[in-house]
């Protein structure tokens, strides 16, 4: 029975307990590069508590894979080197960090290089961007494990792949984005293929026990009843051949972590994907929030103010009984930096409420 204080493994990186800061763009980073800042913003979470970090998402080295400036690039000796002094300062503190790697894919405006995706369409279906050539898709592929190489050289604890919310390598998974007829479009394991030479390209291009965490989600930006499984049977065929690929952890993205996925069953998206491939699975979504993310603050349904609170006791349950191995939470921590401290001594009284405010600074 697993508690949020025991500690967890998995290849060469060992946590010291089972709360993780999830992935959140800040846009704090000017020109790319990370600085002395961001360096303390994710080093203050360490020394408080968080065992693991996921860094926000980073872009890798192609140029249609950003968008925003001060994103954070994980490529070119600026950033890398930026990327290292983060790593070093959370390794201080007695944390463990990962850096998220990210192609935006559809949602990049109507800039030059233009979006790429898997069949030249937007999230919402309409024309948007161009379709990816197979030169487009190794040079892709080849980007992501140039990225990984990096990270295992700066220090970094393992690798995530952002797989989730629409970006490059979900446009690929959703039947909405992907309408190829080639060997990469068609049904849910060949929709798979394309994350899965990511993945493949990736786990040949690290140390076996270099870990490599692959986030995915249902929903999508802007289309929160977005599905890319509509039972369980589909999303394994969808997750499978990424487990086989070299995925070690699964980091399932939902909005409210207490939902369950499928009919028939309570297992919430992160308990699905740990049934189905047998791979340690990180749960995540409003974790400590009673607002529920991506409806304008709204309560979420059977919730009050107090959910800060007694939210944990039903995440402490669903922890207990191995549906899911990690807990990544968001919001909570941008608000309050010693969450993970307080929830570890079972005190969670004076929790700040989110402000949508503090993304305005590295708090």
């Amino acid at each position: 029975m697993a508690t949020l204080d025991e500690p967890f493994a998995v290849g060469d990186l060992h946590v010291c307990n089972r709360i993780a800061m999830a992935p959140m763009t800040r846009m704090q980073s000017p020109g790319g590069v990370p600085g002395p800042e961001v360096a303390d913003y994710y080093a203050r979470r360490a020394r408080n508590g968080v065992g693991l970090i996921f860094t926000e998402g980073t872009y890798i080295g192609r140029p249609q894979a950003a968008e925003h400036e001060g994103v954070p690039h994980f490529h070119g000796e600026q950033a890398l080197a930026g990327w290292q002094e983060v790593a070093r300062r959370v390794h201080e503190a007695g944390g463990r960090i990962i850096p998220q790697l990210w192609h935006t894919g559809l949602t990049r405006g109507d800039l030059d290089p233009p979006a790429e995706g898997p069949s030249g369409l937007g999230l919402d279906g309409a024309p948007h961007g161009v379709a990816m050539t197979r030169q487009d898709l190794d040079a892709v592929i080849a980007a992501f494990a140039e990225g990984a190489v990096q990270a295992e050289r700066l220090g970094f604890d393992g690798v995530e792949l952002h797989g989730a919310h629409g970006y490059l390598i979900d446009s690929f998974l959703w039947e909405r984005t992907n309408r190829r007829t080639d060997g990469y479009g068609g049904d849910p394991a060949s929709r798979a293929r394309f994350a899965a030479e990511i993945v493949q390209a990736v786990r040949a291009a690290v140390s076996p026990g270099f870990p490599v965490f692959f986030r995915f989600s249902q929903w999508k930006v802007g289309h929160y009843d977005a599905r890319i499984a509509e039972n369980p049977d589909e999303l394994a065929a969808l997750l499978r051949p990424l487990a086989e690929a070299g995925v070690d952890v699964f980091h399932a993205s939902t909005r409210r972590y207490w939902l369950p996925e499928f009919e028939g069953s309570e297992l919430n998206l992160a308990g699905w994907a740990r049934v189905l491939t047998g791979k340690p699975a990180v749960t995540v979504g409003s974790v400590g929030q009673a607002q529920q993310f991506g409806d304008g603050g709204s309560l979420a349904e059977g919730y009050t103010t107090q959910s800060a609170v007694t939210g944990i006791d039903e995440l402490r349950e669903r922890l207990a009984r191995d549906e899911f191995d990690l807990v990544a939470v968001g919001r909570t921590l941008l608000s309050n930096p010693d969450w993970a401290e307080k929830a570890l001594r079972d005190d969670l009284t004076g929790i700040t409420p989110y402000d949508p405010a503090v993304l305005a600074t590295l708090s």
